[in-house]
Protein backbone atom coordinates (compact mmCIF):
# COMPACT_ATOMS: atom_id res chain seq x y z
CA UNK A 1 0.00 0.00 0.00
CA UNK A 2 1.43 3.44 -0.73
CA UNK A 3 1.89 6.00 2.14
CA UNK A 4 0.40 9.49 1.58
CA UNK A 5 2.78 12.14 2.53
CA UNK A 6 1.08 15.37 3.57
CA UNK A 7 3.55 18.42 3.35
CA UNK A 8 3.49 21.87 4.56
CA UNK A 9 4.70 24.70 2.52
CA UNK A 10 4.87 22.73 -0.63
CA UNK A 11 5.06 25.70 -2.86
CA UNK A 12 8.96 26.38 -2.95
CA UNK A 13 11.78 25.95 -1.46
CA UNK A 14 12.41 23.08 1.20
CA UNK A 15 9.11 22.40 1.03
CA UNK A 16 9.23 21.50 -2.94
CA UNK A 17 12.14 20.04 -2.52
CA UNK A 18 10.55 17.47 0.02
CA UNK A 19 7.71 16.75 -2.61
CA UNK A 20 10.28 15.95 -5.39
CA UNK A 21 12.29 13.27 -2.76
CA UNK A 22 8.98 11.64 -1.94
CA UNK A 23 6.83 11.74 -5.30
CA UNK A 24 10.77 9.85 -6.58
CA UNK A 25 10.30 7.35 -4.03
CA UNK A 26 7.42 6.35 -4.91
CA UNK A 27 4.84 8.21 -2.37
CA UNK A 28 1.30 9.76 -2.75
CA UNK A 29 0.99 13.33 -1.93
CA UNK A 30 -0.82 15.92 -0.38
CA UNK A 31 0.74 19.62 -1.45
CA UNK A 32 -0.37 22.09 1.16
CA UNK A 33 0.21 25.94 0.84
CA UNK A 34 -1.71 29.02 0.53
CA UNK A 35 -0.90 29.96 -3.48
CA UNK A 36 -3.08 26.82 -5.29
CA UNK A 37 -1.10 27.82 -8.51
CA UNK A 38 2.34 26.82 -7.38
CA UNK A 39 0.93 23.85 -6.06
CA UNK A 40 -0.77 22.81 -9.48
CA UNK A 41 2.04 24.01 -11.04
CA UNK A 42 4.41 21.24 -9.00
CA UNK A 43 1.66 18.78 -8.77
CA UNK A 44 1.87 18.65 -12.75
CA UNK A 45 5.66 18.64 -12.74
CA UNK A 46 5.97 15.52 -10.17
CA UNK A 47 2.75 13.68 -11.98
CA UNK A 48 4.60 14.04 -15.41
CA UNK A 49 7.65 13.47 -13.80
CA UNK A 50 7.33 10.49 -11.94
CA UNK A 51 3.61 9.45 -12.27
CA UNK A 52 2.93 10.64 -9.18
CA UNK A 53 -0.61 10.63 -7.48
CA UNK A 54 -0.55 14.24 -6.15
CA UNK A 55 -3.19 16.12 -4.45
CA UNK A 56 -2.92 20.45 -3.73
CA UNK A 57 -4.95 21.96 -1.18
CA UNK A 58 -4.49 25.81 -0.53
CA UNK A 59 -5.02 26.39 2.77
CA UNK A 60 -4.41 29.29 5.27
CA UNK A 61 -2.78 27.28 8.19
CA UNK A 62 -3.16 30.32 10.22
CA UNK A 63 -6.67 29.86 10.85
CA UNK A 64 -8.69 27.98 13.87
CA UNK A 65 -7.79 24.18 13.92
CA UNK A 66 -5.82 23.98 10.81
CA UNK A 67 -5.46 20.62 11.61
CA UNK A 68 -8.86 19.11 11.75
CA UNK A 69 -9.99 21.26 8.46
CA UNK A 70 -6.66 19.48 7.06
CA UNK A 71 -7.24 16.17 7.86
CA UNK A 72 -11.33 16.72 6.64
CA UNK A 73 -9.93 18.06 3.27
CA UNK A 74 -8.04 14.34 3.63
CA UNK A 75 -11.07 12.15 4.61
CA UNK A 76 -12.89 14.47 1.45
CA UNK A 77 -10.70 13.16 -0.92
CA UNK A 78 -10.02 9.10 0.80
CA UNK A 79 -6.77 10.06 1.99
CA UNK A 80 -5.30 9.18 5.31
CA UNK A 81 -2.35 10.83 5.49
CA UNK A 82 1.20 8.11 6.79
CA UNK A 83 4.07 10.81 6.96
CA UNK A 84 3.42 14.32 7.51
CA UNK A 85 6.06 17.51 6.96
CA UNK A 86 5.42 20.24 8.89
CA UNK A 87 7.78 22.92 6.71
CA UNK A 88 5.71 26.07 6.49
CA UNK A 89 6.76 28.88 8.25
CA UNK A 90 7.13 32.58 8.65
CA UNK A 91 9.72 34.81 10.37
CA UNK A 92 10.57 38.56 10.18
CA UNK A 93 14.17 40.32 10.76
CA UNK A 94 13.43 43.20 12.81
CA UNK A 95 13.95 44.82 16.40
CA UNK A 96 10.64 43.45 18.87
CA UNK A 97 9.48 47.06 19.29
CA UNK A 98 9.25 48.13 15.86
CA UNK A 99 7.85 44.48 14.80
CA UNK A 100 3.95 44.72 13.69
CA UNK A 101 1.52 43.31 16.48
CA UNK A 102 -0.10 41.41 13.15
CA UNK A 103 3.01 39.95 11.81
CA UNK A 104 4.20 38.44 15.27
CA UNK A 105 0.96 37.00 15.56
CA UNK A 106 1.36 35.40 12.48
CA UNK A 107 4.62 34.37 13.25
CA UNK A 108 3.32 32.44 16.53
CA UNK A 109 -0.26 31.42 14.33
CA UNK A 110 1.94 29.61 11.90
CA UNK A 111 5.24 28.62 12.97
CA UNK A 112 4.27 26.91 16.77
CA UNK A 113 0.08 26.76 16.75
CA UNK A 114 -0.33 25.46 13.48
CA UNK A 115 2.36 23.03 13.40
CA UNK A 116 1.55 21.99 17.03
CA UNK A 117 -2.12 21.48 15.67
CA UNK A 118 -1.31 19.47 12.50
CA UNK A 119 0.98 17.40 14.25
CA UNK A 120 -1.88 16.59 16.74
CA UNK A 121 -4.53 15.97 14.19
CA UNK A 122 -2.09 13.70 12.61
CA UNK A 123 -0.85 12.11 15.45
CA UNK A 124 -3.49 9.11 15.59
CA UNK A 125 -2.96 8.49 11.77
CA UNK A 126 0.75 8.56 11.70
CA UNK A 127 1.02 6.23 14.78
CA UNK A 128 -1.12 3.81 13.09
CA UNK A 129 0.60 3.69 9.82
CA UNK A 130 3.31 1.04 9.00
CA UNK A 131 6.13 3.33 7.58
CA UNK A 132 4.72 6.59 10.01
CA UNK A 133 6.98 9.06 9.68
CA UNK A 134 7.08 12.92 11.42
CA UNK A 135 9.42 15.54 10.51
CA UNK A 136 9.38 19.25 11.98
CA UNK A 137 11.22 22.21 10.25
CA UNK A 138 12.58 24.14 12.97
CA UNK A 139 16.09 26.53 11.87
CA UNK A 140 19.36 26.91 13.39
CA UNK A 141 18.10 30.34 15.44
CA UNK A 142 15.88 27.72 17.01
CA UNK A 143 19.45 27.17 19.08
CA UNK A 144 19.74 30.43 20.48
CA UNK A 145 18.33 33.77 21.17
CA UNK A 146 18.14 35.58 18.55
CA UNK A 147 18.10 39.49 18.97
CA UNK A 148 16.62 41.36 15.88
CA UNK A 149 14.58 37.76 15.26
CA UNK A 150 13.36 37.39 18.74
CA UNK A 151 9.96 35.82 17.80
CA UNK A 152 10.45 33.36 14.95
CA UNK A 153 13.98 32.22 17.14
CA UNK A 154 11.91 31.40 19.89
CA UNK A 155 9.05 29.65 17.72
CA UNK A 156 11.96 27.49 16.08
CA UNK A 157 13.41 26.41 19.69
CA UNK A 158 9.45 25.73 20.88
CA UNK A 159 9.59 22.98 17.31
CA UNK A 160 13.18 21.61 18.21
CA UNK A 161 12.44 20.93 22.14
CA UNK A 162 8.33 20.00 21.18
CA UNK A 163 10.09 17.35 18.66
CA UNK A 164 12.21 15.79 20.54
CA UNK A 165 10.08 14.96 22.87
CA UNK A 166 7.53 13.31 20.28
CA UNK A 167 10.86 11.36 19.44
CA UNK A 168 11.16 9.83 22.88
CA UNK A 169 7.08 9.28 22.89
CA UNK A 170 7.16 7.70 19.48
CA UNK A 171 10.36 5.05 20.88
CA UNK A 172 8.77 1.47 20.51
CA UNK A 173 6.90 2.28 17.80
CA UNK A 174 6.66 2.32 14.23
CA UNK A 175 7.00 6.36 13.58
CA UNK A 176 9.51 7.75 12.67
CA UNK A 177 9.98 11.65 14.14
CA UNK A 178 12.80 14.06 13.26
CA UNK A 179 13.21 17.86 13.77
CA UNK A 180 15.09 19.36 10.82
CA UNK A 181 17.02 22.33 11.62
CA UNK A 182 18.24 24.55 7.90
CA UNK A 183 20.74 26.84 8.28
CA UNK A 184 20.65 30.29 5.29
CA UNK A 185 18.90 28.10 2.74
CA UNK A 186 18.31 29.69 -0.99
CA UNK A 187 14.68 30.18 -0.57
CA UNK A 188 12.14 32.55 -0.61
CA UNK A 189 12.45 33.07 3.29
CA UNK A 190 15.13 36.00 2.86
CA UNK A 191 12.56 38.11 0.54
CA UNK A 192 9.54 37.31 2.93
CA UNK A 193 11.55 38.22 6.14
CA UNK A 194 13.29 41.11 5.43
CA UNK A 195 16.71 39.50 6.10
CA UNK A 196 20.03 40.73 4.59
CA UNK A 197 21.62 38.34 2.54
CA UNK A 198 25.50 40.24 2.44
CA UNK A 199 27.92 37.49 3.22
CA UNK A 200 25.41 34.61 4.10
CA UNK A 201 26.20 31.48 2.46
CA UNK A 202 23.48 29.55 1.44
CA UNK A 203 23.28 25.90 1.11
CA UNK A 204 20.46 24.48 -1.36
CA UNK A 205 16.99 22.52 -0.41
CA UNK A 206 18.71 20.27 -2.25
CA UNK A 207 21.00 19.47 0.32
CA UNK A 208 18.97 20.30 3.31
CA UNK A 209 16.69 17.45 2.70
CA UNK A 210 19.78 15.02 1.64
CA UNK A 211 20.61 16.12 5.73
CA UNK A 212 17.07 14.99 6.56
CA UNK A 213 17.01 11.39 4.77
CA UNK A 214 20.73 10.75 6.08
CA UNK A 215 19.08 11.70 9.61
CA UNK A 216 16.34 9.30 9.15
CA UNK A 217 18.56 6.66 8.14
CA UNK A 218 20.24 6.96 11.25
CA UNK A 219 17.44 7.07 13.80
CA UNK A 220 18.51 10.70 15.00
CA UNK A 221 15.88 13.16 16.60
CA UNK A 222 17.44 16.04 14.97
CA UNK A 223 19.72 17.12 11.95
CA UNK A 224 21.07 20.25 11.42
CA UNK A 225 21.94 20.87 8.08
CA UNK A 226 25.90 21.69 7.40
CA UNK A 227 29.30 21.32 9.16
CA UNK A 228 29.58 24.53 10.45
CA UNK A 229 25.96 25.00 11.56
CA UNK A 230 25.70 21.59 12.96
CA UNK A 231 28.93 22.57 14.90
CA UNK A 232 28.02 26.23 15.76
CA UNK A 233 24.23 24.24 17.05
CA UNK A 234 26.41 22.00 19.79
CA UNK A 235 28.17 25.26 21.10
CA UNK A 236 25.35 26.73 21.62
CA UNK A 237 24.18 23.95 23.86
CA UNK A 238 27.44 23.62 25.58
CA UNK A 239 28.26 26.87 26.21
CA UNK A 240 26.88 29.34 29.27
CA UNK A 241 24.12 31.64 28.06
CA UNK A 242 25.54 34.65 28.32
CA UNK A 243 28.01 33.84 26.07
CA UNK A 244 25.26 32.09 23.73
CA UNK A 245 23.78 35.71 24.06
CA UNK A 246 26.91 37.56 23.28
CA UNK A 247 27.83 35.22 20.26
CA UNK A 248 24.03 35.41 18.86
CA UNK A 249 24.07 39.40 19.14
CA UNK A 250 27.11 39.72 17.01
CA UNK A 251 25.72 37.05 14.48
CA UNK A 252 22.28 38.46 14.77
CA UNK A 253 20.24 38.83 10.97
CA UNK A 254 20.36 42.17 9.59
CA UNK A 255 17.09 43.85 7.88
CA UNK A 256 17.77 44.16 4.56
CA UNK A 257 15.93 47.01 4.13
CA UNK A 258 14.56 49.71 7.09
CA UNK A 259 11.72 48.19 8.15
CA UNK A 260 10.18 51.40 10.01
Amino acid sequence: MRRTTVITGASSGIGAEFARRFAQQGDDLVLVARRLDRLESLAADLRGQYSATVTPIALDLTGPRPGAALRARLAEHGLVAGALVNCAGYGRTERFEEADADSVARQIALDVTALTDLTKAFWPDLLGAETGLLINVASLTGYAPMPGMAVYAAAKAFVLSFTEALWAEARGSRLRVLCLSPGPTSSEFYETSGTSTRGVRFQTPEQVVDTAFRALDNDRPTAVSGRLNTLAAALMRTLPRRIVLALAARQAPKPSVSLQ
